[in-house]
């Protein structure tokens, strides 16, 4: 064999051995004790303000976010507020009651924070548009799912009711 033959057999498997220590390496490296948060890449997000699913999943999402970061000083008052800007003063009453009566949060019918939410568009008539939010409690094949049927004014695009769904 020639030594140029030669030393380009070495140099490609020099090659192929760093790459497959190059795809391995962060493998192994996930399989230590110590766990990270590791941020995924958020899907494409878009909106239209005219949408009342849309406007529904926006308020929920600011919602959420406003709750699950509880420690923060503006969060209680942003919460508040997204409340007072999105929904119907008779949804506010409402909202009020189910937590004066069941010491549970009346946007999420739930004492504590989901970790993911999906809103879907199901229908509309009579002047208004009806979502379902889907919340989902913890990470994993068996997470706990729950359902709110939503509803919308069309003119307003305010919610005007809330119901939790079983």
């Amino acid at each position: 064999m020639h030594a140029r033959t030669r030393t380009a057999l070495f140099a490609s498997a020099a090659i192929a051995a760093t790459l497959s220590l190059t795809a391995i390496t962060p493998a192994l490296a996930g399989t230590s004790a110590r766990t990270t948060a590791v941020a995924a890449a958020p899907a494409p997000s878009q909106g239209d303000p005219r949408s009342t699913t849309g406007r529904v999943a926006d308020f929920y999402g600011a919602y959420i976010d406003s709750i699950w970061d509880n420690e923060d000083p503006a969060a209680g008052a942003n919460a508040k507020a997204l409340r007072a800007f999105y929904l119907s003063a008779a949804a506010q009453k409402k909202v009020a009651a189910f937590e004066a009566k069941e010491h549970a949060d009346g946007i999420l019918f739930a004492q504590n924070v989901p970790v993911k939410w999906k809103v879907d568009y199901t229908g509309s008539g009579a002047g208004h548009a009806t979502s379902l939010v889907t919340l989902t409690w913890s990470d994993g094949t068996n997470a706990e799912v729950t359902k709110i049927k939503v509803q919308s004014d069309l003119q307003t695009r305010k919610i005007t009711d809330l119901a939790a769904v079983n």
